[in-house]
């Protein structure tokens, strides 16, 4: 933790600031540029790719045969998570309630730059990696 002296009308006081270091994914191939998600949503990507075990939240890869199965497995969770979401506005439609607010990013803004580098790593023959 450290300290902030300010001063106001003369007197110095001390506050204490909490800085939390927020974890990052920084996904990298040489067949394209670095992607950085922040810690939840990378999760929530490795989670759809099957990757979640305590040693690939740390650090993995993609090889580029298992590619096209991610990408499958990435749209899928895509068109679900749309399926569920147009599912909770009828919900409430049917119980005369206003629909609920969408959220500010769906996974498919999240998901399609990592679609997008998956296509170009199948291409290129290159792997994806983090943690690394």
């Amino acid at each position: 933790m450290e300290s902030v002296h300010t001063q106001t009308n003369h007197k110095t006081t001390r506050a204490a600031v909490h800085s939390h270091a927020t974890m990052l994914y920084k996904f990298k191939s040489p067949a394209a540029g670095n992607l950085i998600m922040l810690e939840p949503n990378g999760r929530q990507i490795l989670h759809i790719l099957g990757k979640d075990d305590p040693a690939s939240l740390t650090k993995g890869i993609v090889l580029p045969q298992h590619m096209p199965a991610a990408i499958t497995a990435l749209q899928a969770a895509i068109a679900q998570d749309e399926a569920d979401w147009q599912q909770c506005i009828e919900q409430a439609r049917a119980q005369g309630e206003p629909p609920p607010r969408p959220p500010s990013v769906t996974l498919r803004q999240r998901a399609l730059p990592f679609i997008d580098m998956l296509q170009r790593c199948h291409q290129a023959d290159k792997e994806i990696v983090w943690g690394v």
